[in-house]
């Protein structure tokens, strides 16, 4: 009976805490866009003209350690960038600027 208890329990909490963990990866994925929305903003502060690739942010930004953070769309009114995750098929974009319709606000799929 202690033996199909526990496996009733497990097989509750088994689902529950990998929904927990795509959770957790879709938040990091939405904190490294926004604060690449503060390292462009600086960048473009610091240099008086258009945004800049991640690379050209130096120091000023570094994605978190599974994620993978692509500019696209640079121009001189906005930028584009989308983050994925290594453990998850889920990606997150953001736009800022341009024709923007959510400007500056993460969004995932």
């Amino acid at each position: 009976i202690v033996v199909v208890i526990i496996g009733i329990l497990a097989a509750i909490a088994i689902p529950k805490f990998a929904n927990t963990k795509e959770k957790a990866y879709v938040a990091s994925m939405k904190s490294d866009l926004r604060n690449l929305v503060t390292a462009e903003e600086a960048y473009f502060s610091d240099n008086n003209s258009t945004y800049g690739l991640i690379t050209n942010l130096g120091t000023d930004y570094r994605a978190s350690s599974g994620v993978t953070v692509l500019v696209a769309g640079i121009t001189n009114t906005g930028w584009g960038a989308t983050a994925s995750h290594v453990s998850t098929a889920r990606t997150c974009a953001i736009t800022v600027g341009g024709t923007a319709t959510n400007e500056g606000e993460p969004v995932c799929n």
